[in-house]
């Protein structure tokens, strides 16, 4: 999410930060710096030049220029105005009766899926949502829908077979909506390829007929420049109440996020960073700075982790660390908690200070699912007691996970060195005092 754009806007502050004072010129080539990395982030040219003038108005300041640490105030103002171009303060959804929620956008953009996955977060915070298949151009739409809200147990209503009318089933839906108790109605709608008179004609129909609390654009931060004139349009042709990004954790570049806030006025709401339904959450503009920039999110972490966060494993697993019996059990209970939080990749960019020390280390996500494998393939006395593990119980391993013996072999290898990390105390405080954004060689385990 945003690599590149962190990555280059990092390096820039890195050199101002070098300066014991700045003057005209170290701060002009600074922006410039800035400038270039924000469209070769597909910034929209003149969202970014309109960003640029306000940060250096703020930055020439004698404020900053006499400062004792010039380099930070500016990282200050560049996060500031950052902040305010993603949307300032996070918007809440309005959810006040008749809480009707209407998701528009192309096709591809993951407008079905998006809808489910705004169900389960709702239902989550103590909502009763409903879905309604309002799509009724693509094929296999509506069964989509019916599957997602199978998997995650929210009521789904489905027109009949061969309906083309589309305020025909929204009147439908609204009456069955009255018989499920729900308190909040997702209506998921037909997208075209391109905005086209058709699309624009029918979704006007429809937004007149259910008059919706919130009309959400749901857009693929993966399209970039295209995504802008899309949310431009339907946002001066149907009206709209905010913004859904799909696809964040996929595109190193995501300056179209940037872009769609500044050229709509509409607030980004919510984030899709990963394919699992789980992997949705409320899009905060100065959290989402802070990672842009290197500086974590641990308000976000906490939140992922107490999601993800079994008390009573956890207190187990302490024990066990206690008395220095961490077995590979243990490790698997670690991985799968991991995997819940939305994995090691997204759990790094969170923690501040771990940019610079996660360069160069490859986090694959494919290698983890590998080690699962491998720890799966072992048998119950073997997770135990991996010293047991010889040359033929390396062969069987391997075979059963589908991997080789030298990635079983450095499975093993790479958990004995975390065991002895764990049972030695001076150490463990060394990586707690990293982690928590010291700087220091190491890495990760595995």
């Amino acid at each position: 999410m945003f690599n590149s754009l962190s990555d280059n806007l990092q390096e820039t502050f890195k050199k101002l930060r070098g300066h014991g004072k700045l003057s005209e010129k170290n701060i002009s080539d600074a922006l410039r710096q800035i400038r270039l990395a924000l469209l070769e982030a597909d910034v929209e040219f003149s969202v970014a030049k309109e960003f640029i003038a306000r940060v250096k108005e703020k930055a020439m300041g004698e404020t900053v220029t006499r400062s004792i640490k010039p380099g930070q105030q500016i990282v200050k103002i560049f996060n500031d105005e950052l902040t305010e171009l993603l949307g300032g303060d996070a918007a809440p959804l309005d959810l006040n009766p008749p809480a009707r929620l209407l998701l528009v956008g192309l096709n591809g953009a993951g407008k079905t899926t998006t809808s489910a996955k705004l169900a389960l977060h709702l239902r989550k915070e103590g909502r009763r949502p409903l879905l309604v298949a309002c799509d009724l151009y693509r094929p296999a739409a509506v069964d989509q829908l019916v599957t997602l809200g199978k998997q995650i147990d929210i009521p789904v209503f489905q027109p009949e077979p061969g309906e083309t009318d589309v305020l025909k089933v929204a009147k439908a839906a609204l009456k069955w909506a009255d018989d499920q108790a729900g308190t909040v109605i997702i209506f998921d709608t037909a997208g075209r390829q391109e905005v086209d008179e058709e699309l624009i004609g029918e979704l006007k129909s429809l937004h007149k007929f259910l008059a919706p609390k919130e009309t959400l654009l749901v857009a693929d931060s993966a399209t970039g420049q295209q995504a802008v004139s899309v949310a431009q349009t339907f946002n001066e042709t149907i009206g709209l109440s905010g913004l859904i990004l799909t696809k964040l954790d996929g595109d190193a570049r995501g300056g179209a996020a940037l872009s769609m806030r500044s050229v709509t006025g509409q607030p980004i709401k919510f984030a899709g960073v990963g394919e699992k339904l789980s992997e949705f959450e409320a899009f905060v503009p100065d959290r989402m700075a802070g990672r842009i920039l290197g500086m974590g999110d641990v308000v976000g972490l906490v939140e992922k982790a107490a999601e993800a966060f079994d008390e009573d494993e956890a207190l187990r697993m302490a024990e066990q660390m206690k008395k220095k019996n961490f077995d590979f059990d243990d490790f698997l209970s670690q991985i799968r908690m991991m995997n819940k939080m939305g994995g090691l990749g997204s759990i790094m960019g969170m923690i501040p200070g771990m940019g610079d020390q996660m360069k160069g280390v490859d986090v694959d996500e494919k290698r983890m699912k590998h080690v699962e494998a491998i720890v799966l393939s072992m048998t119950p006395k073997e997770r135990t007691r991996p010293e047991i593990i010889k040359a033929s119980r390396r062969k069987r391993i391997a075979a059963g996970s589908g991997t080789s013996v030298p990635q079983v072999n450095s499975l093993l290898k790479q958990f004995g060195q975390m065991r002895k990390m764990m049972r030695n105390k001076g150490k463990m405080n060394q990586m707690m005092k990293q982690m928590g954004g010291g700087r220091g060689g190491g890495g990760l385990p595995f």
